[in-house]
């Protein structure tokens, strides 16, 4: 795949660092709340956008379902593959951009896309292209982080230290209902909106914050950047504090609840 222009092709760059597989295995919870939420059935079609290491086409698959995994960093596949033979479904890849996605109107039974989607730049523009390309009568799941949770939290912390281009919409803006609302009128669709989450559990925050830097693309890229400048210590420990502040075990470990919010969109 040729390595696209501007933001995107930094977005490319940034989810092949480190070893997001092993972040992504402790989200699959919401990608297994969502498959369900849609109703994928046996033999129906269905598309995850910026499926990752695809936790929602695995999900799927396990439903029965005869899944598509799309995403803007093929890099990622490889982990889905590995986990999608074991389990013996057969999952098609393909390299994509979810704001042009290349199949024709009204080709999936079912789309779903779990903190994916919110990713790519042009909100609008993929609202408009999940529902282009789910047949009248189907139904299309997200799951975004909210900006108010501790993971929005954390995503708009990083990016105040590493500012993004001027005209950059933050992707946890996904996860706020009269947002999302606002991208998707027009569409013809009908929205119902669920807040969830997904435990983390670790020995500490200190911990935590040192797996991300290990292994979570936004967080290593922060600390590429900010490091030369002598200021990846100062984020690092708001980052500790952040977590520390959320925990909510009671006994010496970290436990927090990562809200997102699951959008249905029935077409």
């Amino acid at each position: 795949m040729t390595e696209p222009p501007g933001v995107k092709g930094q977005q490319r760059r940034m989810w092949q660092l480190g070893e997001y597989a092993t972040f992504a295995e402790r989200l699959q919870p919401a990608s297994d709340a969502v498959v369900e939420r849609i109703g994928v059935k046996e033999g129906q079609t269905v598309l995850d956008v910026a499926t990752g290491t695809g936790n929602a086409a695995i999900g799927a698959a396990a439903a029965g379902g005869r899944v598509t995994g799309l995403d803007l960093t093929p890099e990622l596949f490889a982990a889905g593959r590995r986990r999608a033979e074991a389990g013996g479904w057969e999952i098609e890849w393909i390299a994509g951009d979810a704001e042009s996605l290349p199949f024709g109107d009204g080709s999936f039974d079912r789309v779903v896309s779990v903190f994916g989607a919110m990713f790519a730049p042009d909100h609008h523009q993929t609202a408009r292209e999940l529902v282009r390309v789910c047949r009248p009568g189907g139904s299309i799941g997200v799951c975004a982080w909210t900006p108010e949770g501790s993971f929005g939290r954390m995503i708009r912390l990083i990016m105040s230290r590493t500012p993004p281009p001027p005209d950059f919409k933050p992707p946890a803006l996904w996860g706020n209902e009269g947002y999302v609302t606002g991208l998707f009128d027009g569409l013809g669709v009908e929205l119902a909106f669920e807040r969830r989450h997904v435990d983390l559990e670790d020995e500490s925050a200190e911990a935590w914050v040192a797996y991300l830097d290990r292994v979570f693309g936004p967080t290593i890229l922060a600390r590429t950047a900010l490091e030369p400048r002598g200021e990846w210590e100062s984020l690092r420990a708001e980052l500790v504090d952040l977590y520390d502040s959320l925990n909510e075990s009671g006994d010496g470990r970290l436990l927090v609840r990562l809200e997102y919010l699951m959008t249905v969109a029935t077409t």
